[in-house]
């Protein structure tokens, strides 16, 4: 048997579909821990209908505490973990492919499957580690001749990718927090990432992942601010620096056709000044 912690916040349609995948994709190996934080839609009680064990956090500590709470409660013979957004679909039996490399991998390493929009498309979802050469050079050239990792072709290291799905050994995941206590939101993958021996993409296992949720650009500064903190506390202040110059190389050249990517732009210059 292996775990699939995941966290719900209104989340009800997108957790059935991840469930309805589970059950036909999951042959009855993958037993679910749904953390609720606070939904009025139902989704609690569809997890508990479905047979899933939920914990109940009407507080919401934030993505990564409500994670945490979820990894205490999983059950001691799953020998492997997945934390999986509701907003994830099993398309295939990846999922177990990726729990059986896991039981084998080093210690302390994470792996992530490629993820689809669900028009078949892959998205950006890994990355060069911060302030890295790799990512100094994705930044400087066009995009179909920079390194892009998500691009990948066969199993390869990651400097860190975002967590709507990573499997690992239960007992790495514990031993990793997996994520910081006192992070709400915000770049928690990308400190887990850095605190990990090892993070590997799996592109021949591919999960569905319906994304899209953007943060309003009033919270772009936040979400800035949070970044530069995680690369210079895990990193330092070299690394940071190049990563800030990276991050300032990406948005001007996306902001030619991107006003996002423009307000991306000025919320990194706020962040720097403050």
């Amino acid at each position: 048997m292996i775990a699939a912690v995941t966290v719900l916040h209104d989340s009800r349609a997108h957790l059935e579909r991840l469930l309805d995948s589970i059950d036909v994709h999951g042959r009855g190996q993958v037993h679910v821990v749904a953390v609720d934080t606070g939904s009025r839609d139902g989704g609690a009680e569809l997890a508990a209908a479905r047979g899933c064990t939920v914990v109940d956090r009407p507080d919401n500590p934030g993505f990564g505490p409500a994670n945490n709470a979820g990894l205490e409660r999983v059950p001691p013979e799953a020998e492997v973990t997945a934390l999986l957004n509701p907003d994830v679909e099993l398309l295939d039996d990846g999922l177990l492919t990726l729990a059986e490399r896991a039981r084998t991998a080093p210690p302390g390493t994470l792996l992530f499957p490629r993820l689809l929009n669900p028009d078949g498309s892959v998205q950006d979802t890994a990355h060069p580690r911060p302030g890295s050469w790799s990512e100094i050079a994705r930044a400087f050239l066009p995009a179909r001749l920079a390194p892009q990792p998500y691009r990948a072709t066969g199993t390869r290291p990651i400097g860190w990718a975002i967590a709507a799905a990573v499997v690992a050994r239960t007992d790495t995941l514990r031993a990793l927090g997996p994520f910081d206590p006192h992070a709400f939101m915000f770049y928690e993958d990308l400190d887990l990432c850095l605190r990990a021996a090892r993070c590997e993409l799996h592109p021949d296992v591919a999960l569905r992942h319906i994304g899209g949720h953007s943060t309003g650009a009033e919270r772009l500064p936040l979400e800035a601010t949070r970044r530069r903190e995680v690369v210079a506390e895990r990193l330092g202040e070299p690394a940071r620096r190049r990563d800030d110059l990276a991050q300032a190389l990406t948005f001007a050249r996306a902001g030619v056709r991107s006003p996002r990517a423009r307000e991306q732009l000025r919320a990194l210059r706020v962040a720097r000044r403050a």
